[in-house]
């Protein structure tokens, strides 16, 4: 079976690596030190400690997984060509119909995603509804509390 695509930024990438670090590093001797000292408390079968510490090891050894694995399966977003259309990487200014104001979002792919900071992917609703539109291009959203519609206003490859 072949893995899922992680879509990146240049950006994005460079953090996993720098988080991967942290976390085979510094994170890996601060919890084998939580280990340790959890079994100095003598037996371990009913130590609330040494349980606590093993669970962050296997979190952690979860984690560096899932993030080798993105690595591993990653392809960087790169800004090619003319942005005219919604494709990963761009920045999308949109106008939701009855708002006075634009908003502007970068599409990214599912591991960057992060709507709070104008990030959203290419897989949620919006972004999927926004994929290869072109300025003045119209769009709708289905969400919980009805249908968005929006317009493109404005593509490119850097924000504002």
């Amino acid at each position: 079976m072949q893995e899922k695509k992680t879509y990146l930024t240049v950006e994005g990438r460079r953090k996993l690596l720098e988080e991967l670090e942290f976390l085979r590093t510094t994170r890996r001797v601060e919890v084998a030190a939580q280990i340790k000292l959890a079994k100095e408390g003598g037996d371990v079968s009913e130590n609330a400690g040494y349980d606590e510490a093993k669970n962050a090891q296997a979190f952690l050894e979860g984690r560096i997984m899932t993030i080798e694995n993105m690595l591993t399966n990653a392809e960087i977003i790169h800004h090619s060509g003319p942005a005219d259309t919604v494709q990963l990487g761009v920045f999308v200014t949109v106008k939701e119909d009855g708002e006075k104001t634009n908003d502007t979002y970068q599409i990214v792919g599912s591991a960057e995603a992060s709507p709070a900071q104008g990030r959203i992917s290419n897989e949620s609703p919006m972004g999927k509804a926004m994929m290869g539109k072109k300025v003045g291009d119209r769009c709708s959203v289905k969400t919980p509390s009805g249908e968005r519609k929006f317009q493109i206003v404005k593509i490119g490859w850097t924000p504002g």
